[in-house]
């Protein structure tokens, strides 16, 4: 939470001086990217709320606990970023269009404009090192795309956003100043406002796969099934179902082929024991709930999809790892 803490004392102090360059300066451009900070500031807030929340106990209502408040007030500031920010700015900035109105001022919004670029650019870079401890090397979409964790994306694309929507606000009143004509300031700020759009629709589409429920990575699927098999002679997965109840909460449902002459005793104390090897391969599987079922050597491979597609990444991970590579048999 180090990067949403960093985001919030930096939007708020941006959104002050902001606010002081509209007063002065009266430019449209101004507003839309003061309306942008508070509006990044309220939704720094709303994380933390989040994240607050999602550490309560579960209960009787909510077994499995409150991992996924962390998803949905991401959601809600995909929601705040759309509404307070995007239409705000669009329509402040067709308003001034079909209005101009001259800048007053300008030079103060330029050294307003330069201080929030610097502490702007501090909380990027915030974002982006805590950022870099998790995506281990992956691109930064496929990072957004795949991260568990709601708050780094909603941060870096924020901050993104925000430094993208200076320069537009710099080019608006910049341009009304040179030809004195206002309509260029509302031209700035409705590219702020159509920027914070794209932003919006980003995160509003990130957080809604986690909000729904999406299943572990392919490495931790892998990691699953190896740990259930490996260790346990005869044992062979069915049927895989995984489940992010948080970003450190991952439910784990497995359907388990055994040997019929297994008993009672030692099957419950196999299922115990590869309970454990999952847990120590993937420490957020919390929740492991495992189905034992008769193995018959004779029949088709009982594999689902979902297996299917884990034993295939794990052929691939294998001939990745050979020198000359030759893929060893699955």
């Amino acid at each position: 939470m180090r990067a949403v803490v960093a985001a919030l004392a930096a939007n708020l102090g941006i959104a002050i001086a902001k606010f002081a360059a509209f007063l002065l300066t009266g430019s449209a451009s101004m507003l839309a990217e003061s309306v942008h900070s508070v509006a990044d500031t309220g939704n720094e807030v709303l994380l933390l709320i989040g994240s607050g929340r999602s550490r309560r106990a579960r209960n009787e209502l909510h077994p499995f606990g409150f991992g996924r408040e962390r998803y949905f007030y991401a959601f809600v500031v995909a929601v705040m970023l759309f509404t307070v920010g995007a239409v705000f700015s669009i329509y402040d900035g067709v308003h001034k269009i079909a209005s101009p109105e001259q800048v007053r001022n300008s030079g103060v919004a330029f050294v307003v404009l330069g201080v929030c670029a610097v502490l702007e650019g501090f909380s990027l870079r915030t974002a982006v090192r805590e950022a870099n401890h998790e995506r281990q090397g992956r691109g930064w979409r496929s990072f957004v795309h795949g991260t568990k964790s709601p708050e780094l994306p909603v941060v870096l694309m924020e901050d993104f956003a925000a430094l993208l929507g200076l320069g537009f606000a710099f080019l608006g009143v910049l341009l009304s100043d040179l030809t004195h004509d206002g309509v260029w300031d509302g031209a700035g700020s409705v590219a702020v406002g159509l920027l914070l759009g794209c932003a919006a629709f980003v995160v509003g589409y990130e957080t809604k796969s986690l909000l729904i429920g999406e299943s572990a990575t392919g490495e931790m699927s892998a990691a699953i099934v190896h740990a259930l098999e490996d260790g346990s002679p005869g044992f062979r997965v069915i049927h895989l179902r995984t489940s992010h109840i948080g970003p450190e909460h991952l439910l784990v449902v497995a359907k388990v082929a055994v040997p019929a002459s297994m008993t009672a005793g030692d099957l419950a104390a196999a299922i115990d024991v590869a309970e454990q090897r999952v847990r120590q391969a993937v420490p957020i599987a919390e929740t492991i709930y495992l189905e034992p079922d008769i193995y018959r050597p004779g029949a088709a491979d009982p594999d689902d999809p979902s297996v299917a597609v884990v034993r295939r990444f794990t052929r691939r991970a294998r001939t990745a790892r050979q020198p000359d590579g030759n893929s060893q048999p699955g």
